[in-house]
């Protein structure tokens, strides 16, 4: 997927476009990403579905665990944190 006639080469766009995706990125890489895939439909197809994916996973991912369950979760990371430690010394 590799387009000559692209100032952007569509590999560097699809590694970057969870960034993208993010606002993680600076102002001029976001405008170069944009403008390649205002000219280019396959990194535009790979956008809108990995923007979807990521919109969905975010809308159903809204609950939180139950606070004993979490209770559970952060109690055995402590420990293995100590264990971590003991293990190192």
């Amino acid at each position: 997927m590799s387009d000559p006639s692209h100032e952007t080469d569509c590999s560097q766009v699809i590694h970057q476009i969870f960034t993208f995706i993010d606002n993680e990125m600076p102002q001029a890489d976001c405008a170069l990403i944009q403008k390649h895939l205002d000219e280019c439909g396959p990194c535009l197809a790979k956008y809108d579905l990995e923007r979807t994916v990521k919109s969905l996973v975010a809308r159903s991912c809204s609950e939180q665990a139950p606070l004993e369950l979490r209770e559970k979760v952060l109690f055995r990371i402590r420990e293995v944190q100590i264990q971590l430690r003991i293990d190192s010394e």
